[in-house]
């Protein structure tokens, strides 16, 4: 099942799930008002409401739109936290190679992440504001886990239990910020605060079982630039899995339903790790397809910041 956010035609923002791959089903509506209009307020009772979303029947039913008549947005556009982990082996031995540094032991004994910001988050087909200060700015390929369950200490064996479902992200990069803001041995910061994009959905965590492999699943990643085919991954090829993600998040912590979990840059999955001799770095007007098998396509454009449409 795919989850989503959308603003219908009176620019209400409501969410719900595809119906089929030309309808989208408004929860709340569809539902008489049993079901919230966010997918925060779902997830915080995602056991017991996806018993109603089960056994809903579409035939007859009011709070049925065509995908034609609404807008999609981030499916979850205000996570409640966003903790991006660096998780694929190939995409970090390149990156610090790239930068002249031999890879670190450490990286092989525990996952690592860093907080960023999850109130600057934009979905499919929104525009990125390149920032001003930014020459080097950057895509990355990675794939997301929202978290669907309440739970602290959460051992590696059941930390599935705690996934809701799986959608694309970009974590877009200003490679020249965190370059020099890293150097002070804190970060990233600047580099990564102006704005992640997710969606297009949600893909609930069933629908990807028949895929399961090594630490992830068999599912194809790439990433093209103007339609150009610039990176190629496979999620199976998880250094470390979200199940240890999640254990290494939740050690010492309460993670809450509607928390979001990334799981790094595949390999490949950046200008950063290609190299300007394969592409240069993001210019506004450029357009930016990720797309993985099984979950769907997020597209988005670079622009200025007066181009920006609030």
């Amino acid at each position: 099942m795919k989850f989503v956010t959308f603003a219908k035609k009176d620019g209400s923002i409501r969410a719900g799930w595809l119906a089929d791959e030309d309808h989208v089903v408004d929860m709340k509506e569809a539902s008489g008002g049993t079901l919230p209009d966010n997918l925060v307020n779902f997830l915080d009772h995602s056991e017991e409401f996806m018993k109603i979303v089960n056994h809903f029947n579409p035939s007859g039913q009011t709070g049925i739109y065509r995908m034609s008549d609404i807008q999609l947005k981030a499916p979850l556009p205000v996570p409640r936290s966003f903790r991006d982990f660096y998780a694929f082996e190939q995409h970090v031995k390149t990156a610090r190679e790239n930068r002249g540094q031999e890879m670190i032991p450490e990286w092989y004994e525990i996952p690592v992440f860093y907080f960023s910001n999850h109130l600057a988050i934009k979905g499919p087909e929104e525009g990125i504001v390149k920032p001003k200060e930014c020459e080097w700015l950057d895509y990355e390929l990675e794939i997301a886990c929202i978290i669907g369950k309440e739970g602290r200490d959460i051992p590696r064996d059941r930390a599935d239990e705690y996934i809701f479902g799986y959608c694309i992200l970009n974590d877009w990069s200003a490679r020249d910020l965190q370059r020099k803001e890293m150097k002070v041995g804190l970060g990233p910061a600047k580099g990564k605060d102006f704005s992640t994009s997710i969606g297009p959905w949600i893909v609930t965590k069933d629908e990807l079982k028949p895929f399961k492999a090594g630490n992830g699943f068999n599912l194809s990643m790439h990433a093209r630039v103007n339609g150009i085919l610039l990176s190629e991954g496979n999620m199976k090829d998880l250094y470390y899995s979200f199940a240890e993600m999640i254990a290494r998040a939740s050690q010492d912590v309460t993670l809450y339903p509607g928390e979001m979990i990334g799981s790094g840059t595949v390999g490949t999955g950046c200008i950063l790790e290609l190299g300007e001799e394969i592409h240069r770095w993001l210019e506004p007007g450029d357009e930016v397809e990720l797309e993985i098998e099984q979950i769907g396509v997020l597209k988005n454009t670079i622009i200025t910041g007066n181009e920006e449409v609030r």
